[in-house]
């Protein structure tokens, strides 16, 4: 029974650390990858709007970052990051756009409350969007994993991050708008 038991917890340890992995190692899209042009509704602090990839990248290059839901722990903290980082997206010309799962009704009180009012976030309620970038969690298709997205204004993905923490997002993406912007300064 001893033997039977130790290992059941080996195989529980294995598959919980093959688990972890695989929601991080996802096929995505990648660097030099055409970024699928979609338009749905978003919010801006609590203000609903239509938002297109299109129009936005005539501005300059788009920060699209998917998340599992609104209001949990950790999406709570990236959207603060985004918020807190927005400034200096705009520097460089960018801006940012959170998509999720989550309905519009949802996001109005999320791009107040976590994302104050400083960037918007957009509804995927369908799954579209985030199968379109290959951004969904698996098992679970409809929710996205947390992938962030830096496209420049000719549609082309420059960089792509997958991790489910929080942590390093902001940090990534920003270096690489950072480095979009120094490698085409006359933009």
């Amino acid at each position: 029974m001893k033997r039977w038991m130790g290992r059941i917890a080996l195989c529980t340890a294995l598959m919980t650390g093959l688990g972890a992995w695989s929601f991080d190692a996802v096929a995505v899209l990648k660097a030099g990858d055409k970024a699928p042009d979609f338009t749905t509704q978003a919010s801006l602090g609590g203000k609903t709007f239509s938002y297109s990839l299109a129009d936005a990248l005539k501005r300059g290059p788009v920060v699209l970052y998917f998340y599992p839901a609104a209001f949990t722990k950790g999406c709570t903290i990236e959207a603060h990051e985004f918020a807190d980082a927005v400034d200096e997206y705009k520097r460089y010309g960018a801006t940012v756009i959170g998509v999720s799962h989550d309905d519009i009704a949802t996001l109005a009180r999320f791009s107040v409350s976590e994302c104050r009012s400083k960037f918007p976030v957009a509804a995927d309620e369908s799954g579209h969007i985030i199968e379109s970038y290959d951004a969904a969690l698996p098992l679970v298709t409809k929710r996205a994993n947390r992938v962030s997205y830096v496209i420049a204004p000719d549609g082309r993905i420059v960089y792509e991050y997958t991790s489910l923490s929080p942590d390093e997002h902001v940090k990534n993406t920003l270096a690489a708008v950072k480095q979009w912007a120094a490698e085409h300064p006359h933009r």
